[in-house]
């Protein structure tokens, strides 16, 4: 398997917006009126990004409403399929008569 390490929101949000735009975690915080330590601990990587302040965060920075959703998720989807690795492998995917089964 071929390893890649993802990279956490807080991460983004620091090196590609806070720190370009010499914007401060204190006064994101300030300017979308959210607890100083709810950005501290994103920026950190000790704090997902909630969809409220995902919503947030893409209104202040001019950015569609699921740019920073999307980047949470791909990052829990990759920590997650990391985490069950061996798990995912060992589960044989439904097959009904040579076809696969289409719910949706």
């Amino acid at each position: 398997m071929y390893k890649i390490n993802p990279v956490h929101p807080g991460e983004i949000l620091k090196t590609e917006f806070l720190e370009p735009f010499g914007i401060s975690a204190y006064r994101l915080a300030k300017d979308i009126e959210v607890p100083i330590n709810r950005i501290t601990e994103i920026v950190n990587k000790q704090r997902n990004i909630s969809t409220e302040t995902a919503l947030l965060l893409a209104k202040y920075f001019s950015l569609s409403d699921s740019f920073w959703i999307r980047i949470q998720s791909r990052y829990d989807e990759a920590v997650t399929k990391e985490k069950i690795f061996n798990h995912l492998a060992s589960i044989h995917p439904l097959v009904t008569m040579g076809k696969r089964h289409h719910i949706l």
